[in-house]
């Protein structure tokens, strides 16, 4: 049995059957899972009565399951599961919960529980798990969790006669070290820097999570993108790039598009902040010192635009005032921000 702030993990009971099947029957839920529906009570009760039968804990080859629940155990609402491989070194996790209990962080809460219970009381080396790519809110948990995105395999999870792409996630000890050691606390000094000979690599190796990757391009593309810049309207975007430092660290990288003969408006064209300093208000601050540096060059406002969906950066740029402006460019939203 494992306790969070607002959640317990237990063992099944039988009482749980008709929840656990009434979940796995909700389209939603069952989409990028790998059961078939319709998910029959019958089966949702021999899963619990084969974990029951199964030893009070996970063991190597076995699938192991923990319900979730409130935290006064009055509603089941989803479950975890555990599968040891390599003599209990390697522990495969998955989770599921009810649609209803979805966007709530139950998952994250659940999963990072069940993460930290694997390392300290188990002792397992790595941690791993696989999604269907377009199970974003799932990437979300598990990077959320600490896990890294470690490849892509092409059309290799089957589920009956269909099969479709997978992403595959992972964390060893050290990582795991490393996440949960990390800063959280809100930055208390951040400032731009020069990108220059002697820090490039550094910058360079900035990420964001995966999932992240269709907001905002990776620190390489970016420096492409400044190499060869686009010729728009005529005339070539003109970039001004600087990395993001927070209390010392190199955070994240910003890039834009000044203000130049056939732009007559800075564009922000690129704010990413690093996956282990994100959540600290680093990309806010960095947003107010590009304002303050257009407004020394004179500028009267700042474009910026976002892609529109699951993790969007829209409402930290409607939390800054930038306002839509209404038009589309690309699948993006363009908004402004009066200096």
């Amino acid at each position: 049995m494992l306790r969070t702030d607002r959640l317990l993990l237990r063992r099944p009971r039988p009482a749980d059957a008709e929840a656990l099947a009434a979940r796995r029957n909700h389209p939603e839920v069952a989409k990028y899972q790998d059961w078939v529906t319709p998910y029959p009570i019958e089966r949702a009760q021999e899963m619990i009565a084969a974990d029951l039968a199964a030893a009070d804990g996970p063991v190597d080859g076995g699938w192991w399951m923990l319900t979730v629940a409130d935290a006064d155990d009055s509603t089941a609402f989803g479950d975890v599961v555990v599968h040891l491989t390599s003599g209990g070194r390697t522990a495969e996790i998955g989770y599921t919960l009810a649609y209803e209990a979805w966007g709530h962080g139950y998952a994250q809460e659940a999963a990072e529980a069940l993460v930290a219970y694997l390392f300290d009381t188990v002792g397992v080396t790595r941690v791993e798990a696989g999604l269907h790519p377009d199970n974003t809110a799932s990437a979300m948990v598990l990077e959320r969790a600490g896990l890294l995105w470690e490849g892509h395999t092409r059309l290799s999870f089957w589920l009956g006669d269909d099969n479709s792409d997978d992403w595959m996630y992972g964390m060893t000890r050290p990582d795991w070290e490393a996440w949960t050691q990390r800063r959280r606390e809100p930055a208390s000094s951040v400032r731009l820097i020069e990108v220059t000979a002697d820090n490039q690599r550094a910058v360079r190796r900035l990420r964001t999570h995966k999932s992240q990757e269709n907001l905002v391009s990776p620190v390489t593309d970016s420096f492409a993108d400044a190499l060869f810049p686009s010729v728009i309207d005529g005339a070539p975007l003109v970039p001004w790039l600087r990395a993001i430092e927070a209390d010392g660290e190199l955070a994240g990288f910003v890039m834009l598009a000044v203000t130049s003969e056939g732009h007559p408006e800075p564009y922000l064209w690129r704010l990413l902040v690093d996956r282990m300093h994100q959540r600290r208000g680093i990309g806010s601050a960095a947003i107010d010192l590009v304002v303050e540096q257009c407004r020394e060059w004179g500028d009267r406002s700042l474009l910026v635009s976002w892609v529109p969906g699951k993790g969007s950066p829209e409402p930290l740029y409607l939390a800054r005032g930038f306002v839509p402006t209404g038009t589309i460019h690309d699948g993006e939203t363009e908004a402004r921000l009066a200096l």
